[in-house]
């Protein structure tokens, strides 16, 4: 299990360097927020970040069977 959960850490953290370089990978989700904020899925999870911002932020890292509605409305 540690394993896969490294392997999922590192390509989490391998896109995250990736989406900082060259923004705008993802899409809108207006389905689950109207905030200026795009989403990447990564295996089971997904990034959501603001790509307008430099340095890059992070809003969120969520597995995708989550509420993410619910908590993106609490964090963005």
């Amino acid at each position: 299990m540690r394993r896969i959960a490294e392997r999922v850490e590192r390509a989490i953290r391998e896109k995250i360097v990736s989406l900082a370089s060259t923004p705008g990978g993802g899409h809108w989700r207006r389905d689950l927020t109207d905030e200026s904020v795009r989403f990447f899925a990564v295996y089971s999870y997904l990034i959501v970040y603001r790509p307008e911002t430099k340095p890059l932020q992070i809003v969120a890292i969520l597995h995708g069977s989550r509420d993410v509605e619910g908590i993106l409305a609490n964090r963005v």
